[in-house]
């Protein structure tokens, strides 16, 4: 009987944590096996995006670790449907915690309700095939192996069974992290990502169930590239969070089995990035290259608050196959560190500096109205170089990733709230025309008058109700608060 995957997302909010250099402080610190190990430990397991608490102080002991392989129907996006294999239940596989000269004794276990074999190959593991020559396991037994912790660092584990690929394709990868003696220094929140890439029959968005298509795969032809294992794992309600001066801690993997990930937080700098998961630390880096079958280690402190989306800058992927995530920042805003717009103009390129924007009358409309035809027309141009790319030429957007204009009921319900989209931005869920999107709108920098005609041209397109939104409507809107979208039907 299959259980439903549970693919976790949400927010965690971990005590005092852990970064730094890799480095050991004891004499028997350049070599690992003569650590001596104390006492016995079952090792705590989680799903994404949580880790287990810092290891800290505590000496080298046997640890403990109980892993169980679940083949199970999860979400891959809204109406689609995928048979992921996984360890524990979650993709990525649940975060193992250890420390340097920790004997590890692995206890995996295959349940009986699975159809293969599996196995287990840790990147942390010194011997053969990391493991996994020692843990091939058939549908209801169970295989124990030991290893000890020999190098600190940030590792990958993955099934190693043939097709090697295509178990790793249906998510059978995760992170175990080896610290060094002492634990990594503390740090206020600390988060658990990996990038994978998923090839099905149908293309991105096709509804239904859909099995894996080995000839995408060999071709490194994905029609997902995701965090945590499905779309819109890490945006909304389940984005993760953090205040503003909190110091933020993402381990990141890529399981590939084929891209390799430019991982990107738009809006923040990583003051620290252990580079893939080892002991060199860069500092300062806008993006890191993480390869299939590695990881990293970011670090970055949050001076300012608002929505910062993580994303796989190869961009294609972030917004049209949904490497996209998001971490929401609490806090009173800092102008001196980002001021938010202080001027709204015309540039004239033929000459002469920023203009003022025209007075307006007391209608709203700029001293010299355009009729609608014309509003029309200049909001075609507006929307093909600000709209054009997430909805698309006739306004009938992504599937699962960006929703319809197209003879919308979101919109045409109430211009207000298309008005606040565009001046504050979206994100969290909404319902379009009986179907679920979650993803991210930004707020547009755009004048009054640019705004009332794009809407303007967007209400007397493609079967949508011919409303025309007025500068004044738009002016109104400005001073209203920005909706959560649970507030947005409202």
């Amino acid at each position: 009987m299959k259980t439903k995957l549970k693919i976790a997302a949400g927010v965690l909010a971990v005590t005092a944590i852990t970064v730094g250099l890799f480095a050991f402080g004891n004499k028997d610190a350049n070599d690992p096996t003569k650590i001596k190990v104390e006492g016995e430990m079952v090792a705590e397991l989680t799903p994404p995006p949580f880790v287990p608490k810092p290891v800290g102080n505590r000496a080298a002991t046997k640890l403990i670790v109980n892993m169980e392989i679940k083949e199970q129907e999860g979400e891959m996006a809204d109406g689609v449907k995928y048979t992921y294999w996984t360890f524990g239940g979650s993709v990525p596989g649940s975060f193992i915690r250890t420390r340097i000269g920790d004997e590890v004794q692995f206890h995996l276990k295959n349940h009986p309700d699975n159809k293969l074999p599996h196995n287990i190959d840790l990147h942390a593991v010194t011997g053969p095939g990391g493991g996994a020559t020692s843990s091939l396991v058939a549908p209801g037994h169970e295989k124990v192996f030991n290893f000890k912790c020999l190098n600190p660092g940030l590792y990958v584990y993955h099934c190693a069974t043939a097709p090697v690929g295509m178990h790793i394709a249906n998510g059978m990868y995760g992170l175990i992290l080896v610290e060094p003696e002492g634990g990594l220094p503390p740090v206020d929140k600390e988060y658990y990502i990996m990038q994978g890439d998923f090839y099905t029959k149908g293309a991105y968005g096709e509804q239904g169930s859909q099995p894996f298509d080995m000839e995408k795969a060999v071709k490194e032809q994905p029609d997902y590239v995701v965090f945590n294992g499905k779309v819109g794992s890490l945006t909304g309600d389940k984005a993760i969070t953090a205040k503003k001066g909190e110091t933020v801690r993402i381990y990141m993997g890529n399981g590939g089995p084929n891209i390799v990930s430019s991982f990107h937080v738009i809006g923040e700098i990583f003051d620290k990035v252990h580079i893939e998961g080892g002991s060199l630390i860069n500092k300062d880096v806008q993006t890191t290259l993480v390869p299939a079958g590695g990881s990293a280690i970011v670090e970055f402190k949050v001076d300012v608050p608002g929505t910062f989306i993580l994303v796989d800058h190869s961009i294609f992927r972030a917004f049209n196959k949904g490497a996209l995530g998001m971490l929401k920042v609490e806090g009173e805003q800092d102008k001196t560190i980002y001021s938010g717009t202080v001027q709204e103009g015309i540039y004239l390129p033929e000459g002469g500096t920023i203009q003022k924007m025209p007075k307006e009358n007391g209608d709203g409309k700029a001293a010299a109205a355009k009729s609608l035809p014309e509003k029309i027309k200049a909001g075609k141009e507006i929307y093909g170089r600000t709209c054009f790319a997430c909805h698309q030429s006739e306004g009938q957007g992504i599937p699962n990733a960006f929703p319809p204009l197209a003879k919308s009921d979101f919109l045409n319900a109430d211009p207000k709230r298309a008005i606040n989209a565009v001046l504050h931005g979206l994100t969290g869920e909404i319902t379009v025309n009986g179907k679920k999107y979650n993803s991210v709108m930004t707020s547009q920098n755009l004048t009054d008058e640019e705004i009332s005609n794009v809407l303007t041209y967007v209400y007397n397109s493609w079967g949508n109700n011919k409303t025309e939104v007025t500068a004044a409507m738009v002016k109104a809107g400005r001073s209203t608060p920005a909706k959560k979208t649970k507030d947005i039907h409202e």
